[in-house]
C-alpha cells in the first residue's frame, strides 16, 4: 500500500468533525442578536464563519492533508521568517489595523487577517524542525540547545507584547515549551523559565494599566461590576443561568447585547447557558479526546519532527482552551484568547485547519 493512501484517523476525523459542527450551531444561536444589531442580519457572523472559515480551512486541510508533511521541515526556516514578517505588517501605517487600542489585524487589499493566528503554527513548525535535529545531544545544551531558543521565542514574544497581544503570547509560549520538554530539555530549565515569565507578568501587568485593571477584576470581580468587572460578571450570569440542563438552545438571554464579545471569546458562557453544565462538560470532553488523539498521532509518528509537531499542535489547541475557559469561570484574568472551532473568527479557523491538515497527514505516515 502506497503511503499517501494510509487512511487518516478515524477517530481524530469524527471528533474534529463534532467540534466543527457544534461551534456552527452555537455561532448561529450566540451571534443572532449582535448580527442584526450591526448588520440587520442575525445570521452575518454565522454566514461568514462559513465563507471566510469553514470554506478555505477545509481546502488548506485537503491540501495539507494529502501533503507529506516531511517537506515541511525543509522550510522551517523560512516559517520563522514569515512569522516574523508577519507580526511586522501590523506596525505598518495602511496596512495594520488598530481596533479598541491594539494592533493585532493586517488588511491586504480585500483580506484581512490576524497575523497571530498563523504565527503560531509557523513558529511551531520551526520550533518541531529545530529540535528534530538536536534532540539527541544539542538541544540538552545551554549553548546549543537553551539560548538560542530562548532568542527566537523572544523575538516572538516582543512583537505579539507590542501589539498587545498576551493572550496568544501564552498559547505560543506554552506549546513552544511543551515541544522543547517532549525533545527532552533538563527540568531545570523549565524551573527557570516558569520563574522568568512570571517576574515578566507581573511587570507587564504593573507598567500597563489595562493588564493591572484586568488582574485587579480577576481578584475581584464584585469592585466594578458597571465598568472593568462587567465583562466577567456578565460570564458568571449567564454561566450560572443555564444550571444543570440549560435554557435551551436559542434562549440565551445574556446574548442580547449584554455580554461582551459574545460570539469571540465569550461564547462559552452563551453554551453554558443555553445547553447546560452537562452538554458545557461533554464540549470539554470531546476537544480534551481531540487533544488525545493528536497526542496517540504523535506517539505513533515515524520521526521526531512529526512527533514534535503534533505534540505541539495538541498544546496549542489544549492550552488555548483551557485559557479560554479559565477565564470564562473565573481561575484566571481575561485573556482575549478564542475557544478553539468554536468562536468566531476567520484567521483562528483557518489556522486551526491547517494544522489538523498536518495532523492528518502524520497519521497517514504512522
Amino acid at each position: 500500500m502506497r503511503e499517501d493512501k494510509k487512511p487518516i484517523d478515524r477517530k481524530f476525523l469524527l471528533i474534529l468533525g463534532m467540534i466543527v459542527g457544534f461551534g456552527l450551531l452555537m455561532l448561529l444561536s450566540a451571534s443572532g442578536p449582535l448580527g442584526y444589531q450591526k448588520f440587520e442580519d442575525s445570521a452575518y457572523f454565522f454566514k461568514h464563519q462559513l465563507i471566510y472559515g469553514l470554506l478555505p480551512g477545509t481546502f488548506l486541510f485537503l491540501i495539507f492533508s494529502r501533503l507529506d508533511y516531511r517537506k515541511l521541515q525543509f522550510l522551517a526556516p523560512a516559517a520563522l521568517i514569515g512569522s516574523i514578517v508577519l507580526l511586522l505588517l501590523v506596525y505598518i501605517p495602511g496596512i495594520g489595523l488598530h481596533f479598541g487600542g491594539s494592533g493585532r489585524w493586517v488588511q491586504l487589499g480585500f483580506i484581512s487577517f490576524q497575523p497571530s493566528e498563523f504565527v503560531k503554527l509557523g513558529f511551531l513548525i520551526y520550533v518541531a524542525a529545530w529540535l528534530a535535529k538536536r534532540h539527541d545531544y544539542e538541544a540538552k545544551t545551554l549553548e546549543g540547545g537553551l539560548i538560542p531558543f530562548l532568542l527566537s521565542l523572544s523575538v516572538i514574544m516582543g512583537l505579539l507584547i507590542l501589539q498587545p497581544n498576551t493572550g496568544s503570547m501564552a498559547v505560543i509560549v506554552g506549546a513552544s515549551l511543551t515541544v522543547y520538554f517532549i525533545a527532552g530539555a533538563p527540568l531545570i530549565w523549565f524551573a527557570a523559565i516558569g520563574l522568568a515569565s512570571a517576574l515578566l507578568i507581573a511587570l507587564l501587568v504593573k507598567l500597563t494599566p489595562y493588564r493591572a485593571a484586568r488582574f485587579l477584576t480577576f481578584l475581584h470581580p464584585e469592585l466594578d461590576p458597571q465598568g472593568i468587572g462587567y465583562h466577567i460578571n456578565q460570564a458568571f450570569l449567564a454561566i450560572g443561568s443555564g444550571g444543570l440542563f440549560g435554557l435551551g438552545y436559542g434562549h440565551s438571554r445574556q446574548k442580547h447585547l449584554y455580554l461582551p464579545e459574545v460570539a469571540g471569546d465569550s461564547i462559552f458562557a452563551v453554551i453554558a447557558e443555553e445547553m447546560g453544565f452537562l452538554v458545557a462538560c461533554l464540549l470539554l470532553a470531546a476537544i480534551g479526546y481531540l487533544v488525545y488523539r493528536m497526542f496517540i498521532i504523535a506517539r505513533r509518528a515515524p520521526d521526531y519532527f512529526g512527533r514534535f509537531l503534533a505534540v505541539g499542535i495538541g498544546a496549542w489547541i489544549g492550552i488555548q482552551t483551557i485559557f479560554n475557559i479559565a477565564s470564562m469561570i473565573g481561575l484566571m484574568p481575561i485573556t482575549g484568547v478564542t475557544l478553539p472551532f468554536i468562536s468566531y473568527g476567520s484567521s483562528a479557523f483557518v489556522a486551526l485547519s491547517a494544522a489538523c491538515g498536518i495532523m492528518a497527514s502524520i497519521s497517514r505516515q504512522s
